[in-house]
């Protein structure tokens, strides 16, 4: 798997997740339905960025990382 994350993207991700963690503890989110969703995105999103890979964006062919980029543009 190719990076395809960027550092920016990569903090977007753990902080969205952070907060949803957050506010599922703090039973913010009502309903059961909706926090087992809100729940897995969370995850998703975690995992995304401890990979640096998103399968999304490969299967779109969007790269946020700088660098990488860089590499390939030459």
């Amino acid at each position: 798997m190719k990076k395809n994350i960027g550092t920016i993207d990569k903090i977007l991700r753990v902080v969205i997740a952070i907060v949803i963690a957050v506010l599922y503890y703090m039973d913010l989110i009502v309903s059961d339905t909706l926090s087992a969703i809100v729940l897995f995105l969370a995850a998703v999103l975690l995992i995304t960025s401890l990979l640096n890979f998103c399968p999304i964006y490969f299967i779109l062919r969007i790269n946020s990382c700088r660098r990488d980029r860089e590499i390939n543009d030459d």
